[in-house]
């Protein structure tokens, strides 16, 4: 599979192009960006074509990956979907459910396939024990934190748009990676801002009968920094175990999980239309978060 990078930030820097560079079944054909200088730089290091093109770069391969602001990304990944390309995509997948729709009914009409990178969902360990708690009967409650340190250091992801949105949309679609494959469905949504800056507090009411609650910031102090999420129920406490992998082997499994999907034509369950379910509840804690009422 010929595949194209739409990108040329820290995160495709860091993450997209090494595991697309590196990937045993794909290969990496060509780099496009919004910095046509960055872009020729990113491209001359892994020995691609630079394209100032984004739909020639289309045309020239069988499938992108988007490391791009979620309101950039939703409009070039139903570009790319429209031109025949299968899209693996970062979360959020978009910025509104309008332009999250305009994804999935992109790739729907297209036959695409299409794959939102979570990183959880793309590590063996935290995968392997989503699939055994979703078997598990009877969990009453969740607890997810997701605290980085952004914000509170000098790091090279506090870009505009997570300035913008916060941890929220950052950080709060990995929790919700973890938590609706186990405790289902979301049915009401209940969101507060308390604490510093971006820090959200979020509870969800399953349709599976459980509830969940969420904190998130990117503002934590760096010794704080990390995740956590616990489930209690009928079976007693379990907790989501760490992985010693890091995004780049992360992403090559979400690569194998985009070439699976597009051999045999099955969608993989962190697609598209997951990544707009994803989108839908983020949208409406956003909107108590900001006084639109629940």
């Amino acid at each position: 599979m010929r595949i194209g990078l739409l990108g040329t930030g820290p995160w495709a820097r860091m993450a997209h192009a090494p595991a697309l560079s590196g990937h045993d079944e794909l290969e990496f054909a060509g780099v496009w960006g919004r910095r046509p200088e960055a872009a020729k730089e990113l491209a001359e290091r892994h020995g691609v074509r630079a394209y100032d093109d984004v739909d020639a770069l289309f045309a020239d391969v069988d499938a992108v990956a988007v490391a791009l602001p979620p309101d950039v990304q939703a409009g070039l990944a139903a570009r790319a979907a429209r031109a025949g390309c299968h899209l693996l995509l970062d979360k959020p997948l978009a910025a509104t459910v309008e332009q999250g729709r305009a994804v999935v009914e992109a790739a729907d009409a297209a036959d695409v396939a299409s794959v939102v990178f979570f990183t959880a969902r793309f590590q063996p360990e935290p995968e392997a024990w989503i699939t055994e708690q979703a078997g598990v009967p009877g969990w009453f409650t969740g607890r997810a934190q997701w605290l980085g340190a952004v914000f509170s250091s000098e790091s090279p992801f506090a870009t505009p748009w997570r300035r913008e949105k916060g941890a929220l949309w950052d950080v709060g679609p990995h929790a919700l990676s973890v938590l609706l494959p186990v405790l289902g469905d979301v049915r009401r949504v209940t969101a507060a801002a308390y604490g510093p800056r971006d820090t959200a507090h979020v509870v969800l009411d399953h349709t599976g009968g459980a509830s969940s609650t969420l904190t998130l910031s990117l503002t934590a102090p760096p010794a704080a920094a990390g995740a956590a999420v616990e489930l209690r129920g009928e079976a007693g406490v379990a907790v989501l175990p760490d992985s010693p992998d890091g995004a780049v082997p992360a992403l090559k499994r979400a690569a194998d999980a985009l070439l699976t999907a597009a051999r045999t034509g099955r969608p993989h369950a962190c697609d598209a239309a997951f990544g707009l379910r994803v989108t839908e509840i983020l949208t409406a804690a956003d909107d108590l978060l900001n006084g639109g009422g629940r």
